[in-house]
């Protein structure tokens, strides 16, 4: 099965579904990950050798997992307002006739992030089901650090329907954000590996099982 992961910057892939995408490899599906900002140069000490940085970091975290090597669509990072939708849209698109994926993972589309706002929408659009479309499962994630902290202004709150456990794919969860060092926090920052862990195990309780990674249904076919 091909399976492809739609993520706004490096680190969210892994943030929403990395226990998930281990889990889908270890059965032998494929998984795809695209990334379509560059996630360094809206910072203030950001800088092209970060943008290089985090690639490396993205490489490694999908060899890590299992997963093929990341397609990285390098728009600008937090200025994805600044594109139009189209210009989104269609390289998205692109990917998925490529591919033909029948699962398909991006953002829940009320984060805080704008970048995760405009992914979720233009995914939506790029995998709308058309006669001709492979794409039969859609999911959204959650991005800790974003997803929790949105508000009733931006849309509904995240309320996941579909569980999936990930006590068997936790360390290689973990494993593959340790490649994103530059990007994880201390404790009590929600994007520390203890806090992740955590999320785990308290969206592993909501469904009876010891880990678990939560998701939105966007969409769900079955012919």
């Amino acid at each position: 099965m091909n399976v492809l992961v739609v993520a706004a910057h490096p680190d969210d892939e892994v943030l929403g579904c990395g226990g998930t995408i281990a889990r889908h490899t270890q059965a032998g599906d494929t998984v795809h990950i695209l990334i379509v900002a560059e996630g360094a140069t809206s910072r203030v000490e950001g800088s092209t050798e970060d943008v290089v940085q985090l690639i490396d970091a993205a490489n490694g975290a999908a060899e890590v997992l299992g997963a093929e090597k990341p397609k990285m669509l390098s728009l600008p990072d937090n200025r994805l307002d600044t594109v139009a939708l189209l210009d989104v849209i269609q390289p998205i698109e692109n990917v998925v006739r490529e591919i033909s994926p029948e699962v398909v993972y991006t953002h829940h589309g009320n984060d805080l992030n704008l970048d995760h706002r405009i992914v979720h929408q233009a995914t939506v659009t790029a995998c709308r089901p058309l006669p001709e479309s492979t794409v039969c499962r859609m999911y959204g994630f959650e991005a800790p650090s974003s997803t929790e902290w949105s508000t009733q202004s931006m849309g509904p709150a995240f309320n996941p329907t579909h569980y999936v456990g990930i006590v068997d794919s936790l360390d290689a969860k973990v494993a593959a954000l340790n490649c994103y060092d530059m990007e994880m926090r201390p404790f009590p920052h929600p994007r520390s590996i203890e806090a992740i862990t955590a999320l785990a195990k308290v969206r592993g309780s909501h469904c009876g099982l010891e880990a678990a990674e939560a998701f939105e249904v966007i969409l769900d076919i079955r012919n």
